[in-house]
């Protein structure tokens, strides 16, 4: 295990998950605030990570491993936090919808990059540029939906909904891409 700086921010990444959830689970009036940084703390190091793992040619196998798990595990939380705080019919299947896309999204392009790697052709399944849009709007979405109050006139929470269902939208978008970039693999290989 190489625990070097881009490792250990994205080992900080997985430790703030428990903290993300108490935060926004505190009964305390701007629990919603905290949350919140925590979250765009994580999404930072996100970033930060894989640009110093490049930059300082710090990559391993550890860190190419441990990025993307941190990765769904955050967002994955945060959207269960976000599905579990709207539980009525309107607004609660309006967030599950997309929660449910997201995530099960990553499931599926865990698992084919996964049957890639095997057939040693994960190079068909890297990571695409819809997908690091996807990614960012993601954050966006979840950051304002955190955050939740408005910001003047500005309404967070609805544009966090708007921001989450196009992320939903270029979520399934990036998997047919990916999907079809693996296809010839898993026809040539499937059982």
């Amino acid at each position: 295990m190489n625990l070097n700086l881009p490792n250990l921010l994205t080992l900080l990444r997985i430790v703030l998950i428990p903290v993300f959830v108490v935060l926004f689970y505190l009964p305390v009036a701007w629990s919603n605030v905290a949350a919140t940084v925590v979250f765009a703390v994580a999404a930072w190091t996100d970033w930060f990570d894989g640009y110093l793992a490049r930059r300082m040619g710090l990559t391993s196998a550890f860190g190419a491993f441990l990025d993307p798990v941190a990765d769904k595990l955050m967002v994955a939380v945060a959207l269960v936090l976000l599905v579990d705080v709207n539980p009525t019919p309107f607004p609660g299947v309006f967030m599950a919808l997309p929660a449910a896309v997201i995530i099960g999204r990553e499931i599926v392009i865990s698992a084919l990059r996964e049957w890639m790697a095997e057939l040693g052709e994960r190079a068909q399944v890297a990571v695409s540029v819809i997908g690091k849009i996807k990614t960012s709007t993601q954050m966006l979405a979840l950051v304002l939906l955190l955050y939740r109050e408005p910001i003047g006139d500005f309404p967070t929470a609805d544009a966090g909904f708007v921001f989450l269902y196009i992320s939903a939208g270029l979520t399934l978008w990036s998997m047919v891409i990916y999907i079809r970039a693996a296809w010839p693999s898993l026809q040539e290989n499937g059982d």
